[in-house]
């Protein structure tokens, strides 16, 4: 288990589909680490990730998909069913990992213990946060924040140099 403010390349998990994920294998990629929930009126977002990861997967971007049950139970579904729901509904190809808790407490994954460290908790489904090459948390946007917002754009554009 990492520790709090580690690298997120010392984490491992699992991927959607159950096979083991080390986020280590993203070590020299930018991360956008999205918390993401199928029932959420942010879900809509989904299209502009998928648009921004096939942008930029080939400068060395991973969108990686978070499934989380922890904002208004709007997650309540099966691995089996979100992956099904997001490459039905948004053709998501992007990585995304088994559902986790991500709100501080005895069950928080060690990831969002990572993300979070310095006490600034995630507020809602679909808050993104850009994580450099070394893995180290370099900025984060709310969840009103779209994929295709120029903010975001150009600092995934900056991680990438």
């Amino acid at each position: 288990m990492a520790v709090a403010g580690d690298s997120i390349h010392k984490i491992s998990m699992k991927s959607l589909d159950g096979k083991p994920l080390k986020l280590s294998s993203f070590k020299g990629k930018a991360v956008l680490v999205v918390n993401v929930a199928s029932q959420c009126g942010y879900t809509g977002q989904y299209s502009g990730l998928q648009r921004l990861y096939n942008r930029n997967k080939d400068k060395g971007l991973v969108v990686l998909g978070v499934p989380c049950n922890d904002f208004g139970r709007q997650e309540p579904g099966t691995a089996k069913e979100i992956g099904h729901f997001c490459s039905e509904n948004y053709g998501v190809t992007f990585p995304m990992t088994e559902k986790i808790t991500i709100n501080p407490g005895a069950n928080q994954h060690a990831l969002y213990k990572s993300l979070t460290a310095g006490g600034k908790r995630v507020g809602w489904n679909f808050e993104k946060i850009l994580v450099g090459k070394d893995g180290e948390v370099l900025k984060r946007f709310g969840s009103g924040v779209e994929p295709g917002d120029s903010e975001l754009t150009s600092a995934v554009a900056q991680a990438l140099k």
